[in-house]
């Protein structure tokens, strides 16, 4: 649930509360000014009222009034607006203020095996003031006469909290199956700090490091388990409004451009996913990852590298 403002309410209240007496500016500038006011729109007004300068050169100080007086008030709708979603979200309950994306399409393996498949994901987020939660699900899986050949699980959960601006604490705990790498089950858990490098409209860079426990359930039987360190990478850039790169490295990071390393005394693993996002309408992306899967130590028989294409459709609810 979200509380909001419309800035365009507030311009029309601009519009209504008294301006000071500007006899002197010509009607027509100052209709003109107005209208622009009117959409609420600051770097349109910003534009108009620098054309009006230029016009009116006498009545600089005039015009210049009326934008300050925008100003103050746009700060103000501004400030209310922030006000109210930040109380919409503090008297949110649990299940409200969740967001996520649904994926759906195919894929290309080669390594452990090569065939081509079917692959769905979905990530759910909540924003909250200072935490942020967030599940991760994928699954890979081909089935042909009769015999499975794919079969890849991965289900995870990150909450962050926010120290500053720039520094979060994160925990992390995860959960993977892929017996065609040699393990019937791979559990991780793991905290940390983070640090948000960059943070632009369009572009963003985030990384993290932390130490990690680590339990891996092999096919044959065995069991590890083993205390790790993680390091992970997460960028994205919006290259245009309607593409967009990312790079991920993480323990098979699937949500933009990620990168993480688990790393352990005896076995490194180690998973890049670069794709491209190109947006088809607000709802729904088309997206071409390619992943690259690196176990330095596989079970007997299992080769240390996966890579995985895959072509999907996102939506976004």
């Amino acid at each position: 649930m979200t509380c909001r403002i419309p800035l365009a309410l507030a311009a029309a209240a601009l519009l209504a509360a008294p301006y000071p007496a500007l006899a002197a500016l010509p009607e027509p500038v100052r209709a003109m000014i107005d209208a622009a006011i009117a959409t609420g729109d600051e770097t349109k007004v910003r534009t108009v009222v620098e054309l009006a300068k230029q016009t009116n050169p006498d009545d600089a100080a005039e015009i210049d009034t009326m934008l300050t007086a925008f100003e103050t008030r746009l700060a103000e709708a501004k400030a209310a607006e922030a006000a109210a979603k930040e109380a919409a979200i503090r008297s949110a309950s649990l299940f409200e203020n969740w967001s996520g994306k649904g994926e759906f399409g195919a894929f290309r393996a080669t390594g452990n095996t090569s065939n081509s498949g079917v692959t769905a994901g979905l990530t759910v987020d909540r924003q909250g003031i200072a935490w942020r939660h967030r599940l991760t699900g994928r699954v890979d899986y081909q089935r042909a006469n009769g015999t499975t050949t794919r079969e890849q699980f991965l289900a995870r959960y990150e909450p962050n909290y926010n120290l500053s601006d720039k520094i979060y604490v994160y925990a992390l705990a995860q959960y993977e199956r892929d017996r065609f790498q040699g393990f019937s089950g791979r559990y991780a858990i793991s905290g940390g700090l983070g640090y948000q490098a960059l943070k632009k409209d369009d572009i963003q860079l985030s990384l993290k490091a932390g130490p990690a426990y680590r339990t891996t359930e092999f096919i044959d039987g065995r069991s590890e388990s083993r205390i790790a360190g993680l390091v992970a990478l997460d960028f994205d850039w919006n290259i245009t409004k309607r593409l967009t790169l990312t790079q991920d490295t993480n323990a098979v990071a699937e949500t933009g451009g990620s990168a993480i390393a688990i790393i352990d005394s005896r076995n490194t693993t180690l998973d890049l996913v670069t794709g491209l996002n190109a947006a088809i309408s607000s709802k729904l992306s088309a997206r071409f990852s390619y992943a690259v899967e690196y176990d330095s130590n596989p079970p007997p028989s299992a080769v240390q590298t996966d890579t995985l294409s895959r072509v999907t459709l996102i939506y976004d609810f």
